[in-house]
């Protein structure tokens, strides 16, 4: 089988960093000047899919940088239902590679009429979304043809951290953001055979994380349905075990995402205790009993090593999907661009 085309778009992933990083500057510093000038009290995004997952990521960074509360917003609520939200004194964050979809553009156009600063990360500089805000922000990731969205997503996130390190003048995050497409080219070079070799032939598994990290188990998990006919269910590892841990027994694959930052030992505890249930467990980050190790990318910020674990990730989930006997490019039922309404 010829190269995939998500297998050439993770693999560009550390280019797209670079061209992202040397275009948007500019871009990314009228923004973090408004957000200094306006100083929200509030934060809200509006997105879907994969780009809902990188608002959630950039909930955990905002709301850990700043002090700054963020909330997801339904985008329905002005597209379907009509609603004009008060949001004076707050920032508006709408993340969506095409920028097309109408509902995302309505609730942006309904955030800056009910007097929210608006933003706009999208790989579309052209799209209705970059035109309803102040500030649109350009991804740079280039086309990208595969269903599966993997660089767009990985820029998105980057877009929205180096926003931050500016709005923030932190020098350790701008520092960390600028050294990502370095950190992308090692991930890119990671072994994760063994899970591989586990999940070939399953059905199902949980994926887990905290913090940032749990964005990216969201993420992990929607590809793992989207490109390999995996039914994963993402759940903070505090979380499952309100519930969901009573339905793991012998053999159930757990995938769980730690990151040297304060939640890794929480995140250990978790994947030790479903091991001591009989799951199969694979964790990053940190050695845990009874558990596999993945290899990782070390040395990183905290608030970028999440990001960094997605790379790898791709990378291992297009193989997956191949080995499974599916074609990552074009996934059942799918399209690459989803209008809703």
């Amino acid at each position: 089988m010829s190269q995939t085309n998500m297998a050439r778009e993770v693999a560009e992933i550390p280019q797209a960093a670079e061209r992202f990083l040397a275009a948007s500057s500019g871009a990314v510093q009228k923004a973090a000047a408004a957000l200094r000038l306006a100083d929200p009290a509030l934060v809200v995004t509006i997105a879907r899919g994969s780009s809902d997952h990188a608002a959630t990521y950039l909930k955990y960074a905002v709301e850990l940088l700043a002090g700054i509360p963020v909330a997801s917003v339904g985008p329905s609520i002005a597209s379907v239902y009509g609603q004009q939200l008060r949001l004076a004194g707050a920032a508006c964050l709408g993340i969506s590679q095409s920028g097309k979809s109408p509902d995302i553009v309505a609730m942006m156009q309904a955030a800056r009429a009910g007097g929210a600063l608006t933003l706009a990360i999208t790989n579309q500089l052209d799209s209705p979304m970059a035109a309803a805000v102040s500030h649109p922000i350009g991804l740079n990731a280039g086309p990208e043809h595969s269903v599966a969205a993997t660089k767009t997503f990985v820029n998105s996130v980057l877009a929205g951290l180096a926003l931050l390190a500016e709005w923030q003048a932190d020098d350790a995050l701008r520092a960390a953001v600028a050294d990502l497409p370095n950190a992308f080219s090692k991930a890119l070079t990671l072994d994760w055979s063994p899970l591989a070799q586990r999940l070939v032939r399953a059905q199902s598994l949980y994926v887990l994380g905290r913090g940032p990290a749990y964005a990216i188990s969201n993420e992990v998990a929607l590809k793992f349905k989207e490109t390999s006919g995996l039914h994963a269910e993402s759940y903070s590892a505090a979380e499952v075990l309100h519930g969901p841990a009573a339905i793991v027994q012998a053999q159930f694959p757990v995938f769980a995402l730690g990151v040297k930052d304060a939640a890794l030992a929480h995140v250990v505890t978790t994947a030790e205790r479903l091991a001591a249930q009989g799951a199969d467990v694979f964790v990053t980050g940190a050695d845990a009993t009874g558990c596999t190790r993945l290899p990782t990318v070390t040395g990183l910020h905290p608030l970028v090593a999440p990001l960094v674990l997605i790379v790898s990730f791709y990378a291992f989930v297009e193989e997956l999907a191949r080995r499974r006997g599916y074609d990552p490019d074009t996934p059942p039922h799918l399209r690459k661009v989803t209008e809703t309404l």
